[in-house]
């Protein structure tokens, strides 16, 4: 864990922002366990306890900022947005266990955008995500017990 937040500690100061109190409890926050993520309103609420005058605005600006920065990623999962550590610092996709909610990095093929833009006629794409969701092997393990 060390590690991930010397590493963000390192993005975030080379970008020239402060590496504050507040900052480093959000990275911990997230890397205790990065294959994980973590709704923002429990990290909210976590770190406005210990800091009164943190705002719920400068938290979800901050996480945006470390998103910019590759630092952690973002999802909206039904109607909450969600975080976790990055992964590494590549595009990549994952697996989503939808009991307990361990991310697994999986390799897909490239996608092709052309084909994609051909059926949207005057779209440029820019980007795109993709997760596949299940149970976990250890969930399907437990339930068998």
């Amino acid at each position: 864990m060390e590690k991930l937040i010397d590493q963000a500690q390192t993005i975030i100061k080379d970008h020239h922002l402060r590496w504050t109190k507040q900052r480093k409890m959000m990275i911990e926050s997230v890397a205790w366990h990065p294959d994980r993520y973590f709704n923002i309103v429990e990290i909210d609420q976590y770190l406005r306890e210990q800091f009164p005058g943190l705002s719920h605005d400068t938290i979800y600006r901050n996480f945006k900022e470390f998103e910019k920065l590759g630092i952690v990623e973002l999802r909206q999962h039904h109607d909450q947005m969600q975080v976790k550590y990055s992964c590494d610092f590549t595009h990549h996709h994952h697996f989503i266990c939808d009991i307990c909610g361990r991310v697994q990095e999986i390799q897909m093929p490239p996608i092709d955008k052309e084909f994609f833009e051909k059926q949207l006629p005057g779209v440029k794409i820019t980007g795109h995500r993709f997760e596949l969701h299940g149970i976990c092997a250890q969930c399907q393990k437990k339930s068998l017990q």
